[in-house]
């Protein structure tokens, strides 16, 4: 009986870019071949298996024991039953052992990776997950790290961020997301080399997925415009990842130390009079003209809510035109602070995203 040369040499690539040496495929071969050598009905209690490195031929010996478990007789076995069972059986472990070596190498090439981007394509698309084909793994997309509202058909081909990799016993499990902050982070250093080579940092990320995403960026190159490098010419740069995102709005702002001047960038595209600094209180008051209110506070809040996630303060957005009178006509509507919104996170240098 011999392993066919083709499967000797499968085994032989597997070993030079795997690192699974053969030999230890061919020991498992062979202890598999002694279990099914037990199982045939009529033959010895024990037996032995060789199996040569050059040849890939196997040689099964039937043995039988004394008392004291020394050998006193060894034949070796030639029937043809054995060697159709002795074959399939070294299919099936070779089979294991390249399933075994795959789910390893799949592991080791993506152990430590979290905070990476990956590109895949959808391949299948459930109330539960979503399922990417990496080229050499498949990733899932729990419904939770999924961008709400937007669709990605099977077919698709899209950027994702690993959120963990876990080594279960099945295989290697990839779990990426779309929805997390640093997705945007990872999609702007595509675009933006002065980013790679830390001349521009990204200071803080505020972000509702789906639809609009504020970043602070802060220069350290005097003579770098760290919001000019994100955004680029005629916005070519940021376009990029709005493309990616599906169409979700990204702002890009200048991280400033006077933090009334953060907090007034941070509300664009609203322009602001006056921010009052309440530094006890982390919190600001910012007077807006009244054209300009609805702006400041975005739809349902969205505009002063990323704002205050970003700067880290809490920040009420008032119009600069007085209040009506007691009794006046209109009054009701005409309410004296026009939003609040309190931060996620506090934003600074090295500070966590939201």
């Amino acid at each position: 009986m011999k392993i066919d040369y083709q499967v000797m040499e499968a085994l032989e690539l597997l070993e030079r870019e795997r690192g699974v040496p053969v030999e230890t495929i061919l020991d498992a071969v062979a202890n598999a071949l002694v279990s099914a050598y037990k199982r045939t009905s009529g033959k010895a209690d024990e037996a032995r298996v060789t199996i040569d490195l050059e040849s890939g031929e196997i040689r099964v010996f039937g043995q039988t024991l004394d008392e004291e478990g020394a050998v006193t007789r060894e034949w070796e076995e030639m029937s043809q039953d054995f060697g159709r069972i002795a074959a399939q059986t070294a299919k099936q472990v070779i089979a294991q052992r390249l399933r075994i070596a795959k789910r390893e190498q799949v592991y080791a090439a993506y152990q430590g990776r979290e905070g990476d981007l990956v590109t895949g394509i959808v391949q299948q698309v459930d109330g539960r997950y979503i399922i990417f084909d990496l080229g050499n793994a498949e990733a899932l997309m729990p419904a939770s790290e999924r961008i709400p509202h937007q669709l990605l058909d099977r077919g698709n081909r899209a950027k994702a961020l690993i959120l963990e990799v876990k080594n279960e016993p099945k295989g290697p499990q990839i779990i990426v997301s779309r929805s997390h902050p640093d997705l945007v982070r990872r999609l702007l250093e595509l675009e933006v080399p002065e980013l790679v080579e830390g001349v521009v940092e990204i200071v803080a990320i505020a972000r509702e997925p789906g639809h609009r995403t504020k970043i602070a960026v802060i220069s350290h190159d005097p003579n770098v415009d760290p919001r000019g490098a994100c955004v680029g010419a005629r916005g070519s740069r940021v376009q990029q990842v709005v493309k990616e995102l599906r169409n979700e709005k990204v702002d890009v702002v200048q991280y400033q130390e006077d933090v009334a001047a953060f907090i007034a960038d941070a509300l664009g595209p609203a322009r602001i009079r006056e921010v009052r600094i309440n530094e006890e209180e982390k919190g600001a008051e910012v007077i807006v003209s009244e054209h300009q209110l609805s702006l400041a506070i975005g739809k349902e809040g969205q505009n002063a809510r990323l704002a205050a996630r970003l700067t880290g303060y809490r920040i009420d957005i008032r119009s600069d035109e007085p209040p009506p009178s007691p009794g006046a006509e209109g009054s009701a509507q005409r309410p004296g602070a026009a939003v609040a919104a309190s931060p996620a996170t506090t934003a600074g240098p090295g500070s966590p995203t939201a």
